[in-house]
């Protein structure tokens, strides 16, 4: 295992903050896996996943067992986990910008494709090795000016020519689910399959440049610009994996969780050892387009009357909104039938708060679709 150092701009002297990388197995065998955990820094459950992984992968590289270079980042985010506010953690948006931890990583397709394209031919594995060079390159070429640029660009420089992004991910009050493209569901079916996943949300392009997306949009880019003249496979793929929600934090489930993703690693080739067989897909991936965002029209006190993981029909009761002045009492209702994924930690809700997410099967929403 190789142990690197990342410094970031520090935003005044005597302030600088690092990232860690972790790195084992052959990093000349020409495929990488990239696993990082916490890029909002409040959600834990994946760091503790993250720790679980690393003691297993040096066993495993000591016993010669890893097929590819596989990184480890624990610790996405030192930014955010230090934003604590009277003992409350703030770790999803940057207090100096108020800009989302996971939105604006750099967009290099456009440069890429002009670098690349005079050097592409009819192999596709030399187009891969060509284009990976160039977004090595062109990233290498970006000048951070803030601190927050520069943990967006070591995370992309550390990651951008992986085979396969893993970035470790929870919700507010959630069951396992995951966010990927149509293109990559193929790939990612199994690992929905061991992970247990109750969701799994596809999108190519959902708004945001998001750390995931920023890699696999990259290639699919490239493919809608040049694929009719050159063989451009789908270079790189990755993977929000949502780990439950914020207080999922266990070694039961970070062991499970762990062994997991251990399990698709093999199945995936990057790991020699015994294939597991897949368990069932518990529920049909879906369009992220085809999530009902559910918000309340009234504030007051929030009183759920639906638990994620369970399956509503349209119209169903999900949430009484309480006024404790006059007692008026507001039902919320979905209204399209699908899984309840997801729902807020605040029991206090205020006029227009969104309270929770519903996969459906019928696309409704288009533009820009993620969280703020």
């Amino acid at each position: 295992m190789e142990q690197r150092i990342h410094s970031l701009i520090a935003p005044v002297p005597g302030t600088a903050r690092q990232i860690h990388s972790f790195h084992y197995g052959p990093q000349d065998s020409g495929a990488k896996v990239y696993i990082q955990a916490s890029l909002h820094a409040d959600e834990l459950p994946g760091m503790l996943v993250a720790h679980h992984l690393r003691q297993r992968l040096a066993e495993l590289e000591t016993a010669g067992k890893l097929n590819s270079e596989i990184v480890v980042v624990p610790m996405a985010n030192p930014i955010g986990l230090e934003q604590v506010l009277m003992d409350t953690p703030l770790g999803r948006y940057e207090l100096e910008s108020g800009q989302n931890f996971n939105r604006l990583f750099v967009d290099v397709s456009a440069e890429v494709a002009a670098e690349v394209e005079p050097l592409l031919g009819d192999d596709a594995q030399t187009n891969v090795e060509i284009i990976r060079c160039s977004l090595r390159d062109a990233l290498a070429r970006q000048l951070p000016t803030t601190q927050l640029q520069s943990q967006r660009l070591t995370l992309q420089r550390l990651a951008c020519d992986a085979d396969m992004v893993l970035d470790l991910h929870c919700d507010f009050e959630a069951v396992e689910h995951l966010y990927t493209t149509p293109e990559a569901w193929p790939l990612v079916e199994p690992l929905s399959r061991y992970l247990g996943s109750q969701a799994s949300l596809l999108a190519t392009d959902s708004g945001g440049q998001s750390f995931d997306e920023c890699f696999s949009l990259v290639w699919w880019q490239l493919q809608q610009r040049l694929g009719e003249r050159f063989d451009i496979p789908l270079g790189c793929f990755s993977v929000t994996l949502e780990l439950r929600g914020q207080g999922d934090v266990s070694h039961a489930l970070a062991t499970r969780d762990s062994l997991a993703i251990l399990n698709y690693l093999v199945h995936f080739g990057a790991i020699e050892g015994e294939l597991h067989p897949l368990p069932e897909l518990l529920y049909p991936a879906t369009e992220l387009a085809a999530v009902e965002t559910v918000g309340t029209p009234v504030g007051g006190l929030l009183v759920y009357c639906a638990l994620p993981g369970e399956y509503l029909e349209a119209g169903q009761l999900i949430a009484d909104i309480i006024d404790p002045l006059t007692d008026a009492v507001t039902p919320v209702y979905n209204q399209f039938a699908g899984l309840l994924y997801a729902r807020s930690l605040r029991r206090m809700a205020t006029a227009g708060m969104v309270i929770a997410h519903v996969a459906g099967t019928e696309a409704h929403r288009s533009g820009y679709l993620l969280s703020p």
